[in-house]
């Protein structure tokens, strides 16, 4: 069996990503630090692979998008998180790779030949997913990355960039109770999505705090964008007792609750008030407009490519957390409830 670098690291009482930079032999780890790292490597027959940063001059970052799905490439925040990233490496001079797969074998079998062969100093992901063995393979073997979203994993050594997509979640409620809303639904994406957990957490939160009861029939949770009959958006906005607010957890998802709603006579916002996510182009295009929460997707880039170069160029920085603002933009699909007949 292999030894990993994880391994070392835990004999050696050090970080993975010190042992990786120990085989470099980086200026930035002491001689005495070196020392325990090689003699924890002797005692367990490591033999150090490819890991270590890419060569001199080359400065590349890797960018990794979640496994491909139909809507990955057609969402405005994956698109705005990496304009973000190309416009801050580009005034650094670091280039830039993307990196995709259809399935986390797919990525990891990607992510392992650019590794080997020495092709990237470090890697921003544009997601976090609930066990991801993409974080594991990372972590294992001491490579450096910044995560945008929580880190569920190794969250004391993790960089990540994210929103405190609780309160926004909060707030949004807060303000449909505002208007007069009293049965008020979310729908979100997988819930193994740390983001729409969070934005559901926020939710259930905001019901607790108005003494609003949680309705199972007012939560719904779709893995992706219905491309077909969406029969589970029909029958969440078809009884007699449907929410008259939802928060939906995304600008595209919300699109295609308010193209249900209108299939069933439902006006917006005088039959069902609507708030989402990310204040992408697809809220300005509806009919009316979204109100949406933006979080910023390109600021999210620029400070994930910030602290990323930041620690390639400075190694014994402490893993750094960075919490970006975000706003609402009340636009025409909230109103008041309306009494019904």
């Amino acid at each position: 069996m292999n030894v990993t670098i994880k391994e070392v690291a835990r004999l050696a009482g050090v970080s993975p990503s010190t042992v990786s930079r120990t085989c470099s032999d980086h200026p930035s780890i002491s001689a005495q630090t070196k020392e325990r790292v090689r003699r924890a490597m002797q005692e367990l027959g490591y033999e150090p692979g490819n890991n270590g940063p890419s060569m001199p001059g080359s400065k590349t970052i890797g960018i990794v998008l979640p496994v491909s799905e139909d809507d990955t490439f057609e969402n405005a925040f994956f698109l705005e998180t990496m304009r973000g990233i190309s416009l801050f490496c580009n005034q650094k001079q670091y280039f830039t790779t993307l990196i995709t797969g259809s399935s986390n074998e797919e990525l990891l079998s990607s992510i392992r030949a650019m590794v080997r062969e020495n092709h990237l100093d470090g890697i921003i992901l544009l997601y976090s997913n609930a066990q991801d063995p993409i974080i594991d393979y990372l972590y294992e073997n001491g490579i450096l990355f910044v995560q945008i979203g929580k880190a569920s994993q190794y969250p004391g050594e993790t960089i990540c960039i994210d929103n405190d997509n609780i309160l926004a979640a909060r707030e949004a409620v807060s303000y449909l109770f505002s208007l007069g809303h009293r049965r008020i639904g979310y729908v979100g994406t997988d819930l193994q999505r740390i983001f729409s957990a969070d934005r559901k957490a926020g939710y259930m939160l905001a019901l607790a705090e108005k003494n609003v009861p949680f309705r199972e029939s007012y939560y719904l949770e779709m893995p992706r964008v219905p491309k077909e009959e969406p029969e589970e958006l029909l029958e969440f906005l078809s009884g007699e007792d449907r929410p008259t607010a939802v928060l939906v957890s995304d600008d595209i998802l919300a699109m295609a609750l308010v193209k249900t709603a209108l299939e069933l006579h439902l006006h917006i916002p005088e039959d069902l008030s609507v708030i989402s996510f990310n204040n992408s182009l697809f809220s300005k295009l509806s009919s009316p407009q979204l109100t949406s929460i933006d979080i910023n997707s390109r600021q999210l880039g620029i400070e994930a490519a910030s602290q990323m170069i930041n620690h390639i160029e400075n190694p014994g920085l402490l893993a750094t957390k960075i919490i970006v603002p975000h706003f609402m933009i009340r636009r025409e699909s909230c109103a008041p409830p309306k009494e019904r007949i």
